[in-house]
């Protein structure tokens, strides 16, 4: 940039143009980004952005001077904006550049049985559910949210299948998790010799005392 005049000359003298100003005008940086311009992002997990680069024609790469914003939420689903700007030495602002990043929840809660997966139950005898366990990546604890379908009827022998499940606020539901409750007749039993010694069995007497019920 400056003011510049041009000189014309001859043998009799020279003559000085007025000044003209000339200022050089360069094109603003360019920003490119890095991957796709829209991008879809699990909940939950931490958010790293691909980033992006920016040349210009005269201060060369100015990259290192991208000032990037972002807004992305990964603990909540919905759309965001990563916005890029950068200006050069002259003040010259690159048109700025967008990155829609959309957060979802895709990934279904997990139920962990409390106690054992098939159990062996007497006869004619309360139930009592273990219970069981479900997080999920987004919205943590959901165990008081487990809904148990099937019934286990202690008063008749039988195999009895207890089925577990959840869903979190985004509707993923969980894999099904059963439970196979046993309903048998009562035992275990301990089969003695109701206290007799000798070649002799124990006496109707010792056996009622021993085997009650």
């Amino acid at each position: 940039d400056g003011n510049y005049s041009v000189v014309v000359s001859n043998d009799w003298g020279s003559v000085i143009s007025n000044e003209a100003t000339f200022t050089v005008a360069t094109n603003p940086p360019v920003i490119t980004l890095v991957g796709a311009a829209s991008v879809t992002h699990e909940a939950a997990t931490s958010y790293t952005d691909a980033g992006a680069t920016a040349v210009d024609a005269l201060d060369g790469n100015l990259t290192g001077s991208i000032a990037p914003s972002s807004n992305v939420n990964p603990m909540a689903t919905g759309a965001y904006s990563v916005l890029y700007d950068v200006s050069d030495a002259g003040g010259a602002a690159a048109d700025t550049k967008v990155r829609a990043v959309t957060v979802v929840d895709t990934t279904a809660p997990v139920i962990t049985l409390l106690g054992d997966a098939n159990v062996s139950h007497p006869i004619t005898t309360a139930w009592n559910d273990p219970g069981s366990t479900a997080t999920d990546t987004l919205d943590g604890d959901l165990s008081g949210q487990v809904a148990i379908s099937g019934t286990v009827d202690v008063n008749a022998t039988g195999a009895n299948v207890l089925t577990y499940n959840v869903s979190d606020q985004a509707g993923n539901t969980a894999s099904t998790v059963t439970r196979t409750v046993n309903v048998m007749l009562g035992g275990p039993w301990n089969f003695t010799n109701a206290g007799a010694t000798g070649r002799e069995g124990p006496t109707q007497a010792q056996l009622d005392a021993n085997y009650s019920g």
